[in-house]
């Protein structure tokens, strides 16, 4: 199935999970990362759970310092 992820599109395994999904595109899941799947956000206690379906949006937003 593929899922679109920051306007890049994927393809990955039916039942792939959140977190799975960072491991595979090689993503930590360290502080200051937020996902949101079809214009909601996930809390990173759901990652794990949370089932990416065929065409999902999922966006991934990281924090960055500086000024």
């Amino acid at each position: 199935m593929e899922v679109l992820v920051n306007n890049k599109l994927y393809a990955v395994q039916p039942g792939t999970t959140v977190a799975a999904l960072l491991q595979f595109i090689q993503l930590s899941s360290e502080k200051g990362v937020a996902i949101a799947v079809n214009s909601q956000v996930i809390p990173k206690t759901s990652w794990p759970d949370q089932t990416l379906q065929s065409a999902d949006k999922v966006t991934i937003i990281r924090a960055t310092q500086g000024g």
